[in-house]
């Protein structure tokens, strides 16, 4: 007779393992966080917050959702942050400096994204170096990178006024004063997308076993160099969509920002339930805690809370999904 692990009346109910419980954990806090600071602050109850909370989710959700295909594959992108950034200066600087259509900037926003991605899974995957390292030095690259790119200047893409200034619509349009935050439309699209791609395409399938036990996948005749490849690139993609979310949603893009940004998104895929060790995790977890980190940024700001604290309740915040994540594996071991 074998011993079967028992749940409880929750964790056994259908509906809630269709959902898992992670994820409605995760909407619970962030429920809870609403209510939190509208309490605290009339200020946070205003349209103009959810306009924030929604210009942060973008890029985040674009980088949280490349990036979950990293983790899943036991490993990580860290030149996202700076990556997203040195992308959306390359592309402004092609369109305001260059002269170069619209169209163009946003091309070429996204190809650096793709190479960048390549760059990176040549070295992850053919290279066999520690996708940390890794990373970490394309990170670098990609800050210096934007510098020089823009002779260290700082770029503003088209504002809404301006002939070309209809790529600001993009994420954000006007109708009779009132800005519509339309690119939640866009991202869901998106979320949808890679969703199925990750659950029910071979990529996602091949991704996931690799983050599950690399050397039986490998042994099983899949080739693993391709697929991790593939999860780099996919990174790199989103990483570019995420440059023309941010440059597209703020006022201007300034040489060396970016840093921390990718901590935010890989944090979001985390308590999302994406498992630092690889072989799990969601796109729709991502997006549920990326929310988390977009509320945390917006509201902490509105109880007075600087910019050193903030980071100080982000990074706790972490430490909780990082401690949960590695007591989940530890129950499943």
């Amino acid at each position: 007779m074998t011993d079967k692990k028992k749940g409880n009346a929750f964790t056994d109910n259908p509906l809630v393992r269709a959902i898992g419980v992670q994820k409605i954990v995760v909407v619970l806090v962030l429920i809870l966080l609403v209510l939190f600071f509208s309490a605290a602050s009339p200020a946070f109850r205003q349209y103009a917050t959810i306009l924030s909370i929604m210009d942060y989710t973008y890029y985040l959700a674009l980088l949280g959702i490349g990036v979950t295909f990293c983790l899943i594959t036991g490993g990580v992108d860290l030149s996202i942050g700076a990556g997203m950034v040195c992308y959306g200066l390359i592309g402004g600087y092609l369109i305001v400096q260059k002269g170069m259509p619209v169209g163009v900037g946003l091309l070429f926003t996204v190809l650096c994204g793709i190479l960048m991605g390549i760059i990176n899974g040549i070295l992850v995957a053919k290279g066999e170096i520690p996708p940390f390292l890794a990373t970490l030095c394309t990170m670098m690259i990609a800050r210096g990178m934007g510098s020089v790119a823009t002779k260290n200047m700082s770029v503003t893409w088209p504002a809404a006024a301006t002939a070309q200034g209809w790529v600001r619509s993009i994420f954000k349009i006007d109708i009779g004063g009132t800005k519509i935050p339309i690119g939640f439309i866009w991202v869901l699209i998106l979320a949808i997308l890679m969703s199925i791609v990750l659950n029910k395409t071979k990529i996602g399938r091949y991704i996931i076993a690799i983050g599950s036990n690399k050397e039986a996948t490998r042994l099983s005749g899949v080739n693993v160099v391709k697929y991790q490849m593939a999860a780099y690139i996919i990174s790199g993609l989103f990483t570019g969509l995420g440059g023309i979310a941010y440059a597209t949603t703020f006022q201007a893009l300034a040489p060396g920002a970016g840093a921390g940004i990718e901590l935010n998104a890989i944090g979001g895929a985390i308590i999302g339930g994406t498992s630092m060790s690889g072989g799990s995790g969601s796109i729709a977890g991502t997006i549920l805690g990326v929310f988390i980190m977009s509320v945390l940024q917006t509201g902490l700001p509105y109880i007075g809370l600087q910019a050193n604290n903030q980071q100080i309740i982000i990074g706790l915040v972490l430490i909780v999904a990082v401690f949960f994540d590695v007591w989940k594996n530890r129950k499943l071991a």
